[in-house]
């Protein structure tokens, strides 16, 4: 790579536009895009450099279907280059840097839609307004650790009433064995403190109607209220299988969530671009769900993923998902779960283009839309673009 002049990199401006178009054969639970034609997390980029110090960032991010269209800014942040021992800081709207995937943009996914714990938890990726701290550690592995503040209005769809709404703290360590095969292992987790918010507009509204309601209607006050709780805590009982089409706000949500995931990579000679051997795998849990959650009353997720790339322009790979939810109903839960599995077949006749077949099949108790679905996808890139992470 020949270095760039400081004064010349101080006007430098990037652009790229990555088109994600698709049509699948069925509507699954929780899927990430909808049944039939249509162009999924379709992005226009604009990093621009700012001296030697700062770097900015725009995503603008278009969802389009048969039955709905969405524009939305991703990110707007800016971003410190030089800071010193290894630091860096961003502030603006950005992906939170938790677990392996939500970093990462959707476009270089190696499977059409995120993984069901993703999808359920973090509504496929989870971005917001904040702030963020970076540090890079000065040790023989790779050793990252990241922490974040975040309003939380992105999170669930919800207005939060604290300004701060989300924190996150996360922890990366990897490194090389030899020079065919690498590793990366993390762990993530995310104070929700949006939670926090509805429980107490929850009880502030249950202690208004105490008041204003007679003693001989209490019998009825009681069903209604429990009524409301179920579909409030139950998001309509979840029994459609989660939001149709293209959303960012999480399904199933508590206060805590914890994720550990753990990436391996083999690369005959350490030269990927001919051969690679990925193995990926993630887990989550959700821990206090609502006000009435005991320790056993948790959601949870996880999934394993394989991808070989055996010829440069051809890749194949297989993943299996699980995930186990607890609706809520008042104050007890019923149980849900469902799990996906994934393959699909790869084509790239060049760097900027991917033709992928997929063929998905769920199994679900207690969602609605569990289905198998054939997707075919074609996605080009314009522009420059930045190297996409391990």
């Amino acid at each position: 790579m020949v270095a760039i002049p400081a004064t010349q990199a101080a006007a430098q401006t990037d652009v790229s536009l990555i088109l994600d178009a698709y049509h699948k054969s069925d509507q699954t639970a929780l899927g990430g895009r909808s049944e039939g034609f249509g162009l999924s997390h379709s992005e226009l980029s604009i990093t621009q450099s700012m001296g030697e110090h700062l770097r900015g960032k725009l995503t603008a991010v278009a969802d389009i279907n048969e039955d709905d269209s969405e524009f939305e800014l991703e990110e707007a942040y800016l971003q410190t280059l030089t800071l010193p021992a290894g630091l860096t800081v961003k502030a603006g709207r950005f992906l939170a840097d938790i677990g392996y995937l939500n970093s990462q943009h959707s476009h270089s996914d190696s499977f059409t839609e995120r993984p069901l714990a993703y999808r359920g938890f973090l509504g496929g990726h989870y971005f917001d307004d904040g702030l963020g701290l970076s540090i890079t550690l000065p040790t023989q592995l790779y050793w990252q650790v990241n922490a974040g503040i975040f309003t939380g209005d992105e999170f669930a769809d919800r207005n939060s009433d604290n300004s701060l709404g989300i924190w996150t703290l996360s922890s990366k360590i990897g490194g090389d064995i030899g020079t065919e095969h690498s590793w990366q292992a993390g762990f993530s987790y995310v104070r929700n403190r949006t939670i926090d918010d509805a429980h107490d507009e929850h009880h502030h509204n249950d202690h208004d109607e105490e008041h204003e309601e007679d003693h001989d209607e209490e019998h009825d006050d009681h069903s209604d209220e429990h009524d409301a709780d179920h579909d409030d805590h139950g998001h309509d009982d979840h029994d459609d299988g989660g939001h149709h089409g293209h959303s960012h706000g999480a399904e199933y949500t508590g206060k805590n969530i914890y994720i550990a995931d753990v990436v391996w990579k083999w690369a005959p000679q350490g030269n990927n671009r001919q051969q690679q051997l990925k193995l990926a795998g993630e887990y989550i849990r959700v821990t206090d769900i609502n006000e009435y959650a005991g320790s056993s009353d948790y959601h949870s997720g996880y999934y394993l993923s394989a991808v070989y790339r055996f010829l440069p322009e051809w890749s194949v790979g297989v993943r299996h998902g699980e995930l186990d939810v607890k609706n809520p109903h008042g104050d007890h839960f019923h149980a849900a779960d469902i799990s996906e599995t994934s393959v699909m077949v790869a084509w790239n006749p060049t760097h900027t283009q991917t033709v992928r077949l997929q063929y998905t099949e769920q199994d679900g108790n207690g969602f609605e839309d569990d289905d198998n679905a054939i997707t075919l996808q074609y996605q080009i890139g314009f522009g420059s673009h930045a190297a996409h992470g391990f």
